[in-house]
């Protein structure tokens, strides 16, 4: 790429830049390492000076959905526990404990604004099957239209691991798609994404046009604090899924937050380079948990990937892995190379005895329900990736 086209292209994620400051709809997500600390719970100044920012874009006509962390965080020292624990039970107790302090210091921060706040809490669940997210998005669309701040945070006291988001970066980049919003601001207590260690001189990367543009970037994981989960590789993570399916992304400090949400020049800006896709599908492609593999031939593989058809038995050569109807499973080309993820319609006992038979042929041998696709197109994801891992090799 010359430079005068590198210019031109940061010039015209300039121009989207201030475009936050006229959005409509933001959806901005703050990290739990800027909120609470283990020693002292929930910090009263950096949570107001969030609220700050928030509020005066709110009272300045932007809907703003915030996606905030810190439950967990902040029933740690209430508990007399000295760090995060490991153990999802206890970490469950944690969140019940913190969530309803959190919720009580967002209430009286955003009042003190005259702006009402709202708890929705959310499994992954909740946005993968079709009846549960378009329920979602009608409560916060409402919430929203009435004037509503919703503070939302994934329900740690009842997820397990099997539906866990695993971070609220990943949560954050899906309701940005739920609520169909303009932009997705991520906050942390680093201001950009840099090309190496800030502590080593590294500089800050202004923008990311595509996943090219950070292959030769070390990202860093979770930070020193003790407290989160995620860490720079995250929001990176959530960034990308954004801009990738037609979001706006911006990475940035929570120091930055008014900065950010006027349209300046901070933090490292995700530009867009995909289009909008059905925030079910994009669960699927990043955050579902495969529990099985299906290899196909490569008639199959032609079907699924070039003519966007449903999987049908006929098309499977070989299974590994034990699902179940429902569970998400990985499909993949004789080579090994991964050709798509979906929602499989049989488990992988019913499986065996239908490879390589037409659906005709099923239906006349083992009745009626062993006519259908073993993955509907409506609930596949393309993907372009290495090489499949051996699931249930």
């Amino acid at each position: 790429m010359t430079t005068r086209t590198v210019e031109a292209s940061e010039n015209a994620a300039g121009l989207e830049r201030q475009g936050i400051a006229t959005a409509k709809r933001i959806v901005v997500k703050v990290g739990s390492s800027s909120l609470t600390s283990i020693k002292g719970g929930i910090s009263e100044k950096s949570l107001t000076h969030l609220v700050d920012a928030l509020a005066a874009k709110r009272n300045a006509g932007t809907e703003i959905i915030l996606v905030s962390s810190g439950a967990i965080a902040a029933g740690l020292a209430p508990l007399g526990l000295a760090k995060r624990p490991k153990d999802l039970a206890t970490q469950q107790a944690a969140a019940s404990v913190g969530q309803g302090l959190l919720m009580a210091r967002y209430t009286q921060a955003f009042n003190a604004h005259g702006v009402t706040v709202s708890q929705v809490l959310l499994t992954a669940d909740d946005l993968m099957r079709r009846t549960q997210h378009t329920n979602a998005f009608r409560a916060l669309d409402r919430l929203l239209n009435l004037g509503v701040v919703p503070v939302v945070n994934e329900n740690d006291t009842v997820a397990t691991h099997e539906i866990r988001f695993g971070d609220n970066d990943r949560l954050a980049a899906l309701v940005a798609h739920l609520v169909r919003a303009d932009a997705l601001v991520l906050l942390s207590d680093v201001d950009a994404v840099y090309d190496g260690p800030p502590s080593q001189g590294a500089r800050r990367i202004p923008l990311v046009r595509g996943p090219q543009d950070l292959e030769d970037v070390t990202i860093g994981k979770a930070g020193k604090a003790g407290v989160g989960t995620g860490g720079m590789m995250t929001k990176v993570e959530a960034a990308s899924i954004a801009a990738g399916s037609g979001i706006h992304a911006l990475v940035t400090s929570t120091a930055n937050a008014a900065a950010a949400l006027a349209g300046e020049d901070v933090g490292t800006w995700f530009a867009v380079n995909g289009n909008r896709k059905p925030v079910r599908l994009l669960w699927l492609a990043h955050l579902a948990t495969v529990q099985g593999r299906l290899v196909l031939d490569d008639g199959a593989v032609r079907a699924v990937r070039d003519r966007h058809r449903s999987l049908l038995p006929a098309g499977i050569s070989e299974i590994g892995g034990e699902f179940e109807a429902g569970d998400p499973v990985e499909m993949v080309a004789l080579d090994g190379s991964i050709v798509a993820r979906g929602l499989v319609n049989y488990s992988s006992e019913e499986l065996p005895r239908m490879l390589g038979r037409t659906t005709q042929e099923l239906g006349q041998s083992l009745g009626r329900g062993y006519d259908r696709e073993v993955v509907h197109v409506d609930d596949l994801v393309l993907l372009r990736g290495p090489r499949s891992s051996k699931l249930g090799a």
